[in-house]
């Protein structure tokens, strides 16, 4: 099942290019704050999941393509993320990597802010006026079904709810002129899009098996494969739930392959993961200035 949220807060099951509403299955779902309806949805899945089910049988189709899309899960818990997880990734950026060569084996995860967040329905907002060189990353998203802590990787599947597109993107780093850390660099708003919906974990057989792309203006710059992640999704799970609880709808970012590379307003993202799903959103220069200029 494909579940998307839409910019009114509709939840519905998404078939082809139509969308289900489903809403009235989702407890609490609405624009009130704070957004949690997708957590407690998730949470509670073995209860609701039939309820959804059913709503979709009785909802009449709309076309997806006249809707727009908020991130899948509007408001996480958490957002971690993997730091240089697959080999060929590791130093192609040079100086302006922090990673120093080390993989996410010895790094451990990073946090991203939920702020950073935004849906297929929005786009990637760059500092106005920087000068600053901003990257695409191209990931799979890991969303997690139940509470999580101390989970042993041979058991860490059964945590998974389902997966979903992401874009990291990134601030680099100016050695000896402006080295912000990570967290900062990453978590602008519209800096984590996702989406354009969960994709549930039963529709994938093999996540450890997925083609990743990811297109500028419709030029190739990423395509990998899901195999070459060094830190593979439960050794992911085992490692952030030994030192953290992970909740249900929380969002793990695994890492992005080789390929990443600047994007500037005017430029167009496309994001693809077989069997997950694709979308584009448009590079925008934010409307003002921000106190504190990058």
């Amino acid at each position: 099942m494909k579940l998307a949220v839409t910019t009114e807060h509709r939840v519905g099951v998404v078939e082809g290019d139509r969308f289900f509403d489903v809403t009235e299955a989702v407890p609490g779902s609405g624009p009130a704050w704070p957004p949690m309806y997708m957590n407690r949805l998730i949470d509670q899945w073995a209860a609701l999941g039939p309820r959804v089910a059913a709503a979709r049988k009785a909802a009449a189709p709309v076309p997806l393509a006249s809707l727009k899309l908020l991130p899948p899960n509007p408001c996480p818990v958490h957002v971690i993320a993997a730091p240089a997880n697959y080999r060929k990734h590791i130093g192609e950026i040079g100086a302006r990597s922090v990673s120093k060569g080390r993989s996410a084996e010895q790094q451990g995860f990073f946090m991203k802010a939920t702020a950073s967040l935004v849906g297929a329905g929005g786009a990637i907002e760059l500092p106005r006026g920087s000068t600053r060189r901003f990257d695409h990353e191209s990931e799979l998203a890991v969303i997690i079904g139940r509470r999580a802590r101390n989970v042993p990787r041979a058991e860490a599947m059964g945590y998974v709810f389902g997966y979903s597109c992401l874009m990291d993107i990134t601030m680099r780093i100016e050695p000896g002129v402006a080295e912000e850390e990570r967290v900062t660099r990453k978590s602008f708003e519209t800096f984590t899009p996702l989406g354009p919906w969960i994709v549930t974990a039963d529709e994938i057989a093999d996540p450890h098996a997925l083609r990743n792309q990811l297109w500028v203006n419709g030029v190739a710059k990423q395509d990998a494969n899901t195999r070459d992640m060094i830190v593979d999704i439960p050794a992911l799970i085992e490692l952030i739930s030994s030192v953290m609880t992970l909740n249900p709808g929380d969002v793990i970012a695994s890492g992005t392959p080789e390929g990443v590379g600047p994007i500037v307003p005017g430029d167009k993202v496309t994001i693809g993961i077989e069997s997950v799903g694709e979308m584009t959103l448009q590079v925008v220069e934010a409307a003002q200035f921000a106190p504190r200029r990058f």
